[in-house]
């Protein structure tokens, strides 16, 4: 009998829930942050001024980001509930033609006929529910909505990405603040590009270019838009 050597699975699909919500919170932090900070000073505003806005936007941005995964995500997951609470009543009333159903599923998925109806009953017997939700709902423990979990990560990744624009404001030379922060905030986009490929098993170049160029746009825009207004109050 030939055995297989064992292999190490490199699939990183169970990451999908936490991954997403971290890769938005960090780079909604980063961006929104840096992009306020930016058009307040260069609307000349003083250095206070600047960092108590900057301040408020990560306190403000965290808190927003985490109600609204929240809400979003615990909507996503009353629609998988709802969805399984139909297909269990389904099952119940009508089981029979719950298993033609289930075998038309792996017909189509290029199982011939007597084999699928076997397979069929196979996983009838065994979990009907289960084997409904993954093959015709395309529903899995793996990749099923987790409020809370999205809620925290958002919440916290959001405050890491806005502490790296506005820890620069201290610091940086009057004069150079707007720069300063313009090109820390896009190095830091370019590693979170990077780190949230590499975490997702996906090419790098994409992800950094990506986040860049929305990151350099809205500073862009929002500094052009504070140096308007600071031109026109003065």
């Amino acid at each position: 009998m030939t055995r297989l050597p064992p292999h190490r699975e490199r699939h990183v699909t169970a990451r999908i829930g936490w991954l997403r919500a971290a890769v938005l919170g960090a780079n909604d932090g980063i961006v929104s942050t840096a992009s306020l900070i930016v058009g307040v000073a260069a609307s000349d505003s003083s250095r206070s001024s600047v960092l108590v806005a900057g301040v408020a936007a990560l306190f403000a941005g965290a808190l927003s980001m985490a109600a609204g995964e929240y809400v979003s995500v615990s909507s996503q997951a009353d629609t998988e509930r709802a969805d399984l609470a139909r297909e269990k009543a389904e099952l119940e009333q009508q089981p029979e033609f719950e298993r033609e159903e289930l075998a038309r599923i792996y017909e189509q998925r290029g199982v011939d006929q007597a084999t699928a109806r076997i397979v069929a009953e196979q996983m009838m017997a065994k979990d009907p529910l289960a084997a409904h939700a993954r093959d015709e709902l395309g529903l899995s423990g793996t990749t099923a909505a987790r409020p809370l979990q999205a809620a925290l990560t958002s919440a916290l990744t959001f405050t890491a990405g806005a502490a790296a624009p506005l820890v620069v404001v201290p610091f940086a030379p009057a004069n150079m603040l707007v720069g300063s922060v313009a090109l820390v905030s896009l190095a830091c986009l370019a590693l979170l590009g990077l780190l949230g490929a590499k975490a997702g098993g996906a090419p790098p170049y994409p992800s950094i270019l990506r986040v860049s160029f929305w990151g350099a746009l809205a500073m862009g825009v929002t500094a052009g838009v504070g140096w308007l207004f600071g031109a026109a109050v003065g």
